[in-house]
């Protein structure tokens, strides 16, 4: 095994947690590089070449430089397919094509509502940004018909895209997260039975476990 790859960002980032989940299913060896973003380090020279759009996560393994925590999480398990979880991104191609439309309709469906509720609720105060009401209530009706979908979905199946764990249901870790224990909207999961029942399963998994507690003291990593 080679040098343990890096990740540079911070576990407070949404997209950076969703990689550091995936790294710690795969059981694969990774350096966290905190990235400041108080003080603009992400938009540095050195920073833009790895990350050109200056934001995090950026990720290098080797030689290889990625950005963008979707990209980069397939990669991880195309890479590292033979260790740690290996049903992660599925076996064959129909178990792949699966996972992926789930993980489009996380990245175009529920990440824009999620995140903007994210944002306006659990970062806005801490900001003291003054929070968007309309923005909050708009996206709230958009999340709420997503979980109306996810609720009928995972009454037929365990996991998203079928019976085992994946990257789409690791994918919408992050801002659930936010969501579920840091804002008052834990009823948009917490009062659907199967989406409910789903959230408690992946939220209590080893890998986001960990995540959560790197979250809850960055500066030890």
């Amino acid at each position: 095994m080679g040098s343990p790859v890096k990740v540079y960002g911070t576990p407070l980032s949404t997209a950076v947690s969703r990689v550091l989940a995936c790294l710690l299913e795969k059981d694969v060896p990774f350096q966290l590089i905190n990235v400041d973003m108080a003080k603009a380090e992400h938009k540095k020279p050195d920073f833009l070449k790895i990350q050109p759009f200056g934001q995090v996560p950026a990720f290098q393994d080797e030689s290889i430089s990625l950005f963008e925590s979707r990209a980069i999480c397939r990669y991880i398990v195309e890479k590292y397919q033979n260790q740690g979880n290996k049903n992660l991104y599925g076996t064959n191609p129909l178990e792949k094509a699966s996972i992926d439309q789930w993980l489009e309709a996380e990245g175009q469906s529920f990440n824009p509502p999620s995140s903007a509720l994210v944002f306006q609720l659990a970062f806005a105060p801490r900001m003291k940004i003054k929070q968007d009401e309309a923005l909050i209530r708009q996206s709230e009706a958009k999340l709420l018909k997503v979980l109306d979908v996810y609720e009928k979905r995972l009454g037929e199946t365990r996991y998203l895209a079928g019976d085992e764990f994946s990257l789409a249901d690791l994918s919408h870790l992050p801002n659930g997260d936010y969501l579920v224990n840091g804002t008052t909207k834990e009823e948009m999961f917490t009062s659907r039975e199967n989406v409910g029942r789903w959230w408690g399963e992946i939220s209590g998994r080893e890998s986001w476990k960990k995540v959560v507690e790197m979250r809850n003291s960055p500066l030890k990593h």
